[in-house]
């Protein structure tokens, strides 16, 4: 299974390398946004890891040009921008995923897997999960064709959520994907912001779609 790597920092770039190919996958590194480009238009890529800051074209303009031509091979950002507002971006313009340097491992391994796993099959624009619709362009959320009114924050964890639908997501990797907070002990942040989520995608509505999972975290499901 071949991966593409979009790397301009060369000890990362060897790092990705090395840990890809003895996770074995077949990896294939460039360190520009051209030449990743013209590479992701080539058959046979499981997946696409880019950097933000890359010379020639950046991963904004690479990420935006690989949607806009019909390239729906799936993106994983991996950068060191953690604001809030870079992920959403990057989640609107296509991404299947955004994680954050510095970061382990296992877990870049693990987000490749759950990527795997989920297939090629969405829509480039919009995610669903029984009535609550994510418009990712617009940073919209609808529920029921009611419009939600979420905050940033608010529509980076919920579009994360949904992003997993049917997976068990511990509040340790809420916390790092959504706030940043690589402390255990930190986590409580994450139970504050589901529950003022579901006050405004599952309290007004009958069926309810984030569920707590005891002793782990969340999952965002319309299975009972």
């Amino acid at each position: 299974m071949r991966i593409l790597v979009v790397e301009d920092e060369p000890k990362s770039a060897a790092f990705l390398h090395q840990g890809l190919t003895e996770s074995g996958f077949s990896v294939q590194v460039v360190d520009n946004g051209d030449a990743g480009l013209a590479e992701a238009r080539t058959d046979g890529y499981a997946v696409v890891i880019l950097d933000v800051g890359i010379p020639q074209r950046d991963g904004w303009s690479l990420m935006t040009d690989l949607r806009k031509i019909g390239i729906q091979t799936p993106v994983l950002f991996l950068t060191a921008r953690d604001a809030i507002e870079d992920r959403v971006r990057g989640l609107e313009l296509g991404a299947d995923d955004y994680l954050v340097k510095p970061f382990a491992f296992s877990e870049l391994l693990a987000r490749i897997r759950s990527i795997l796993r989920r297939g090629n099959n969405r829509g480039p624009t919009t995610v669903q999960v029984a009535d609550l619709e994510l418009d990712l362009m617009r940073q919209r959320a609808t529920r029921g064709g009611r419009r939600l009114e979420l905050t940033a924050t608010e529509f980076l964890l919920l579009s994360f959520l949904v992003r997993h639908v049917g997976e068990p997501l511990s509040r340790r990797l809420l916390a790092e994907q959504v706030w940043d907070i690589h402390h255990d002990s930190d986590t409580n942040v994450v139970d504050v912001g589901v529950r003022r989520l579901r006050a405004k995608v599952d309290d007004p509505f009958p069926v309810k779609l984030i569920h707590t999972i005891r002793g782990i975290g969340y999952v965002c499901t319309d299975k009972p």
